[in-house]
C-alpha cells in the first residue's frame, strides 16, 4: 500500500508573531495538509496562518553536534549583552 506523506504543521496564533509546531499529519498533497490542519489544529479559531511542511524536507542538526555548532559563539563576548549599559528610560528588555 502506498502511504501518504507525513506533514509537519505550524500555526501562528492570533496573538503571536511566530508560527509554532503543533503536530504532524498524513496528507496526499499540500492543499489537503492545510485543510486537514485547519480541521484538526484550529477548531476554536485560534490560528491566523498555517504552514504545512513535508517532514522529509526538514533538515535538523543532531544533538551530538551541539558543541561544534554553538560553542564558537561563546568565544565572541561582544554577542552577550552583559557589556552594554541600558538607560533606565528603556525599562525592561
Amino acid at each position: 500500500m502506498n502511504e501518504m506523506p507525513l506533514w509537519e504543521i505550524f500555526i501562528r496564533s492570533q496573538h503571536g508573531l511566530a508560527h509554532k509546531h503543533v503536530g504532524s499529519l498524513h496528507a496526499s498533497d499540500a492543499a489537503m495538509a492545510i485543510n486537514n490542519a485547519r480541521d484538526v489544529y484550529t477548531r476554536r479559531s485560534e490560528g491566523v496562518s498555517i504552514w504545512a511542511v513535508r517532514s522529509t524536507d526538514i533538515v535538523a542538526s543532531a544533538p551530538g553536534d551541539k558543541g561544534p555548532l554553538f560553542e564558537p559563539a561563546n568565544s565572541k563576548a561582544y554577542r552577550h549583552p552583559t557589556f552594554y549599559d541600558i538607560p533606565d528610560e528603556v525599562g525592561h528588555m
